[in-house]
């Protein structure tokens, strides 16, 4: 444990800037734990609370500017993808979306406290064509905050925090294997988290192709659009109705409760529609199905698109 304490304490900076920078890029290694501690150790290390900010904001600024970039090339497409790679509920880019309509730019002044936001509330950004100045900007002053928050924590907490990490260090290898074993039972925690979350959400889907043969009959189920308002404008499946900020309300009253309902997304495992799918089945309607495979599906099979 000695051996671990003396790298933070000789390349504090370095282990700060690489963690920052992996947890906004999207991996789940927790980074706000990293600062607080390097703060803590300000007295033994080589390094200023300034360079602890600088280095620690201008990893957070690289990660979400190359979310930002990836977000303006790829457009909404990239959401559904970046939330494959992290350990968050699929229902993050919905909620993302939902919070950044609301509030606009000014909302990634907060989106590195809120898991799972700030990674894709960066890209979101890019894909709604937010401009560069506004967020680098307002993502510069969240960065800001973030670490500046850490940084102060450390600093106030220092005594406290060096008390652990003698403990930890006096432990020796079972100190370093406590701190291994908090970590996995946190990936663990997670990963049990967005299982759960998977498997409250299983129904009966309807495949594209059969979507489309229903289209062509004489009484089509009703398709309704859960996408956020950016990724609809780019096209629809026909007839599709849009719903916009969960307002299920005024869609029902136009709806018999014995029609067929077909919900779509653009979401890993149809999440956002198996959500809505839920809350209409709570309300009396029997036949509700998501689409397997959403929007993406439609498309690539090659059927109709609305615009």
């Amino acid at each position: 444990m000695d051996f671990l304490l003396d790298l933070i304490a000789q390349y504090g900076l370095l282990f700060v800037f690489a963690n920052v920078l992996i947890e906004q890029l999207g991996a789940p290694v927790p980074a706000y734990p990293t600062l607080v501690v390097t703060a803590a150790l300000l007295d033994q290390a080589d390094y200023s609370a300034a360079a602890l900010f600088v280095i620690g904001v201008g990893a957070a600024l690289i990660a979400d500017y190359a979310w930002y970039m990836t977000g303006r090339r790829f457009g909404g497409s990239v959401l559904a993808r970046l939330c494959r790679i992290s350990l968050s509920p699929d229902s993050c880019v919905r909620q993302t979306q939902s919070v950044y309509r609301r509030y606009g730019p000014a909302s990634l002044l907060v989106a590195k406290f809120i898991p799972g936001f700030a990674s894709v509330a960066s890209a979101l950004a890019g894909a709604v064509g937010t401009r560069a100045w506004q967020f680098i900007l307002f993502d510069l002053l969240g960065a800001a905050l973030w670490v500046g928050s850490a940084v102060f924590l450390g600093s106030l907490f220092r005594s406290a925090v060096t008390d652990l990490l003698d403990i930890l260090a006096q432990l020796g290898k079972w100190g370093i294997a406590l701190v291994a074993a908090v970590f996995a039972l946190y990936l663990l925690r997670k990963w049990w988290q967005r299982h759960a979350f998977l498997k409250e959400l299983r129904m009966a889907r309807i495949s594209v192709g059969e979507l489309d043969e229903q289209l062509k009959t004489a009484t089509p189920p009703v398709i309704i659009d859960v996408r956020s308002r950016s990724e609809q404008e780019a096209g629809r499946i026909p007839g599709a109705l849009a719903l916009n900020d969960d307002d299920l309300g005024a869609l029902m009253v136009n709806m018999d409760a014995d029609a067929e309902v077909i919900l779509y997304c653009s979401c890993p495992n149809e999440v956002s529609a198996a959500q809505v799918a839920r809350k209409l089945m709570k309300h009396g309607y029997k036949r509700v199905r998501p689409l397997t495979g959403g929007m993406d599906a439609w498309v690539a099979a090659g059927y109709e698109v609305e615009k």
